[in-house]
């Protein structure tokens, strides 16, 4: 027992030696390595610079969006009667004012000639209270009052002879018929739909812009248009919408008035690109986004002065890209930090890697 007791005690003994002995050898390769980091770091942040120079912004962009109709409304009905005639289909070509479709009009005749006849009654008994008043038969709020009875019975042969031609439905836009959606013999009442009229003489391509591109936009520009369908033909659109306000992404909606060609060939749906070829711009002085601190809204940049980094504060302008114009705050050929900005302060030592 006491020999296998030794044994145990100089194992635990090598054991530990051994331990000590690489714990030791590992606190000297560290106190080396730290030493060489030491000998090369003269306490200088490193940094990636750029040159401030001058040059042209390119401005131009293209948006996707869809073509839209100029004008899609759906035809109703407003009065009550059966369908007894139905002059177009869906695919025909309409023109304003043509007649689509006809409503049985005997009910709508005899109300139109009932309202006549009481309109008529109503002028003999106005004739004959006006004579009754010159002789003191009637009083003169009699009188009156038949003139009202008047006035009424002639605003009701009005609305019956509107409804009596209302039995004849028109096409209140030129367009062709996209859906029909009655029968020769269907009953309607008002506000039954009819027929969905689509006009594609014009569409509207609607896309997007951002805070830096529409503010170089306005009504009235022409934009050029493209289609994946027809990718050999080459559009003209002019730019009839921007709106004043953005969307929930901070777009803002912009509407392109695109005349379509005689064959109608595009359709309401269809996908369009538009490409907005902006005038060329002045030379100014660009520099990356990431040369700011923060944000391009922080308006502060640094510099590089020898080995200093030297806080700037400019007026930044239009932002294309990856790029920014510089309106304000620097000079072309001053050297601007572009990474590392966050370990810096004014006067900071720092040392420019690529």
């Amino acid at each position: 027992m006491k020999k296998r007791s030794i044994i145990t005690v100089i194992v635990v003994v090598l054991v530990l030696a051994l331990i000590a002995w690489v714990l030791q050898n590992n606190k000297k390769s560290n106190q080396a390595k730290t030493a060489v980091v030491a000998e090369g770091n003269t306490g200088a942040v490193a940094v990636k610079t750029e040159t401030a120079k001058t040059g042209t912004v390119d401005l131009d962009f293209s948006a996707n969006g869809n073509f839209a109709a100029n004008q899609d409304l759906t035809l109703s009905a407003e009065n009550s009667g059966r369908v007894t005639r139905i002059t177009v289909d869906e695919g025909d070509h309409v023109q304003r004012g043509q007649v689509v479709a006809r409503i049985d009009d005997e009910l709508l005749s005899v109300e139109a000639q009932a309202a006549q006849a009481n309109y008529q009654n109503a002028v003999r008994d106005l004739e004959r209270y006006e004579s009754s008043f010159k002789t003191g038969g009637v009083t003169q709020q009699q009188v009156d009052a038949m003139r009202l009875n008047v006035r009424n019975a002639l605003a009701r042969v009005q609305t019956a002879k509107r409804k009596s031609n209302d039995a004849d439905i028109k096409a209140p836009i030129s367009g062709i018929v996209n859906k029909r959606f009655i029968e020769k013999g269907s009953f309607v009442s008002p506000g039954t739909q009819l027929f969905e009229i689509v006009d594609l003489s014009k569409l509207k391509l609607k896309v997007t812009a951002n805070e830096t591109q529409v503010v170089n936009l306005k009504v009235g520009d022409r934009v050029k248009i493209t289609s994946k369908v027809f990718p050999e033909k080459e559009f003209t659109g002019k730019i009839s919408f921007i709106a004043p306000k953005a969307d929930n992404s901070l777009n803002f909606p912009v509407e392109i008035e695109v005349s379509n060609n005689s064959g109608n060939e595009l359709k309401a749906g269809m996908y369009g690109t538009a490409v907005f070829d902006l005038p060329q711009q002045r030379p100014v002085i660009t520099v990356p986004r990431t040369a700011f601190a923060g944000s391009v809204n922080s308006n502060k940049v640094f510099v590089l002065d020898g080995s200093t980094a030297r806080s700037r504060n400019v007026t930044p302008g239009r932002i294309a890209g990856e790029r920014v114009e510089i309106l304000e705050g620097l000079k072309e050929g001053e050297t601007v930090i572009t990474s590392g900005q966050v370990n810096l302060t004014d006067g900071t030592q720092v040392q420019a890697v690529k």
